[in-house]
């Protein structure tokens, strides 16, 4: 078998498969591997803009790099006989990004493009005869409405979900896990994804966003009753923890049959996030703490969203009594020299880049 390496990458173009990529090849030390990008149709003029200013960044030729337009909910990917021999003869790596990351999404949608494209994707990748290595992004949620320690090795429950997103992350996840035997599967799952702990970038102002919007509106007046609680932690991971993590197991052959757990070892309670927060405004902290229950009535009333900008599909997120394990995927990442870094360190980074970009 050959040395070389091609990456089947799906959806790109996207915050965390631009930057997947982008790691991918500063990570590229013999300049030999070769991508093949999975794009909506509609998206495809925004991913060449995307390849062209990656190739510029990396020196990496244009040649290195292959969109092909076609849809993960449709059978075979919607690929062209070309383009899908293409890929099934050159591919060695898969990482399956594309998903519907929306709370409040319908459930057609949901089961469609979540777990349909899933299975499809795990069907495609079955006809790949050089294939080494699949990974598939899925999300701590999976947990659904469970409570308690989740663990890395645990998956199949029965406790229900807040929504139609963690119900489709869930199943979509189950497609992947029953396959582990047959292919060379790692599944990758991040908590609540944030900013870059080092520019602050985003792409969308949700989880703890909703949070330092809410702070930023009138600081000095809400910073004084903490609306978080000391029995929840807010499980945050930056988007650069996220990526460096996977790029790191994507060669990694102790990865594979493994779930890893992309999260914080030791979040900060919803009460210590509030603080940070605050203290990263204006240097001032709470004086007092709402009572939980109080709070949770309060932000699902209905005129609750348009003061204070947490629609009522995000609230539970703030009461979630989950705690994450990532022993596995902190054995695994050690080597690499990757960890999380913990909220504190960078919480005035994110919370500038969203005072200095109000909208996005």
């Amino acid at each position: 078998m050959s040395n070389s390496e091609t990456l089947f990458i799906t959806g790109f173009p996207g915050f965390i498969a631009n930057r997947l990529l982008e790691r991918l090849l500063r990570t590229d030390s013999r300049n030999d591997r070769r991508f093949i990008l999975l794009v909506q149709p509609t998206l495809t003029a925004r991913a060449k803009d995307e390849i062209a200013a990656l190739a510029q960044l990396s020196g990496k030729p244009l040649e290195a790099f292959r969109l092909v337009e076609g849809d993960i909910s449709q059978p075979g990917l919607g690929l062209t006989p070309e383009n899908a021999a293409l890929a099934r003869e050159q591919t060695t790596h898969v990482f399956h990004l594309a998903a519907v990351y929306d709370l409040a999404v319908e459930r057609e949608l949901a089961l469609r493009v979540n777990v349909g494209g899933t299975r499809n994707v795990l069907e495609f990748a079955r006809s790949m005869p050089n294939l080494r290595h699949f990974h598939h992004v899925s999300t701590c949620y999976v947990a659904g409405k469970r409570e308690g320690v989740i663990l890395e090795t645990e998956l199949r429950h029965d406790a229900g979900y807040r929504n139609f997103y963690e119900e489709s992350k869930y199943l979509s996840e189950l497609e992947v896990d029953r396959l582990k035997n047959e292919l060379p599967i790692t599944i990758h799952r991040p908590a609540v994804v944030c900013g870059d702990s080092k520019t602050g970038e985003t792409a969308k102002y949700d989880g703890v966003y909703y949070l330092i919007h809410y702070l930023l509106r009138w600081p000095n007046l809400l910073s004084l009753i903490n609306i978080g609680n000391h029995e929840v932690s807010l499980n945050l991971v930056p988007v650069d923890f996220v990526v460096d993590g996977i790029a790191a197991l994507a060669f990694d052959e102790r990865a594979i049959g493994k779930t890893v757990q992309l999260a914080d070892p030791s979040p900060l309670t919803t009460n210590e996030l509030f603080n940070a927060i605050a203290r990263s405004i204006n240097g001032g902290h709470s004086r007092i703490t709402a009572p939980a229950k109080w709070v949770r009535f309060f932000l699902m009333l209905p005129p609750s969203p348009s003061i204070t900008g947490l629609p009522h599909h995000a609230v539970p997120y703030f009461f979630v009594k989950q705690i994450y394990d990532c022993s596995q995927a902190q054995e695994l990442l050690a080597p690499h020299g990757i960890s999380c870094p913990p909220f504190e360190s960078y919480v005035t980074t994110v919370v500038d880049f969203a005072r200095k970009n109000p909208t996005l």
